[in-house]
């Protein structure tokens, strides 16, 4: 059983509202989205495209509903951008989430990423990094966290597919080469299993450094047939491939395990992108509670 002292529920509003494919969940406002997360019974939301900008605003539509904001993806743009433009759009990034009292931020470099791209997320587009991207990334990473810091944050980097930091062996490379006292790891069910990889070896070798965590599954048939039919990561997502935990095949039962001995401290988000036309958002919700509180105790 997880320890509600130490480990807190959340869940993305991807289910409600796709940021890159706005046409699912186009229907769907903010208000209902946020309203059903709370009457699911989640205390954490992440942040949608259709968020209130206004700081103010959004906490008080939050307080109400008595949710927090625990994290909201950035971008960083370190291979395609000048390194200072990523430097200060972060900064903005961190100063409102920071006023929205969270205390981690994901990202992703997004520079040369091929998942929102029109290609076969199985192929050879895939972006692989030569040994001075790496150095960039990790300049830049350990910048970005040493910024999150100076205002009692935690920088983590998300795993992601079509992205530089994809399989085992670019998340081995990324955690080798950044400062650990500085830059952390996103742990993703999803993003590992739809990679091809077991999530369970990933989880316990970066426990010690995970510091934010997706409970995302997979409908195997549908990755089979998104790698056999040469699918994008979209085609896959809005074809369901991900769904959430206890829907799906991936067994949760070891990686809750893992969570539990190790002592972590922190959110764990249900985000599971999927057509709400076809996985109504707030049933899933309910599913996703229901399977948490059965096996965690949460």
């Amino acid at each position: 059983m997880l320890d509600p002292k130490k480990v807190k529920l959340a869940i993305a509003p991807i289910g409600w509202t796709n940021d890159d494919m706005p046409d699912l969940g186009g229907e769907n406002t903010f208000e209902q989205c946020v309203s059903e997360m709370a009457l699911a019974g989640f205390k954490g939301s992440e942040i949608g495209n259709k968020y209130p900008k206004d700081v103010a605003v959004l906490k008080h539509k939050l307080d109400v509903r008595g949710l927090t904001i625990c994290n909201a993806w950035f971008s960083t743009l370190f291979l395609s951008e000048p390194y200072e433009v990523t430097i200060q759009n972060f900064l903005a990034h961190r100063d409102r989430l920071h006023a929205l009292g969270a205390k981690v931020i994901g990202a992703s470099e997004q520079g040369d990423s091929i998942q929102g791209k029109d290609v076969n997320i199985f192929g050879t587009s895939k972006p692989r990094w030569t040994d001075e991207q790496w150095a960039l990334i990790a300049r830049g990473y350990n910048e970005l966290g040493a910024l999150a810091q100076e205002v009692g944050m935690t920088l983590t980097m998300h795993h992601h597919m079509g992205t530089g930091v994809q399989t085992a062996e670019e998340i081995d490379r990324f955690m080798d080469i950044v400062d650990p006292e500085k830059v952390f790891l996103l742990f993703d069910s999803g993003h590992l299993t739809f990679a091809g990889i077991d999530p369970l070896p990933i989880l316990k070798k970066y426990i010690g450094r995970i510091r934010h965590i997706h409970l995302k599954d997979v409908r195997l048939t549908i990755r089979e047939r998104a790698e056999r039919e040469g699918w994008s990561f979209l085609t896959a997502v809005r074809n369901g491939v991900f769904t959430v935990p206890g829907d799906g095949d991936v067994d949760f039962a070891p990686l809750f395990d893992v969570i539990e001995e190790s002592g972590y401290e922190g959110w764990v988000v249900v985000e599971a992108e999927q057509d709400p036309a076809l996985a109504n958002p707030f049933e899933y919700a309910k599913m996703a509670r229901a399977y948490i509180r059965e096996k965690t105790g949460l």
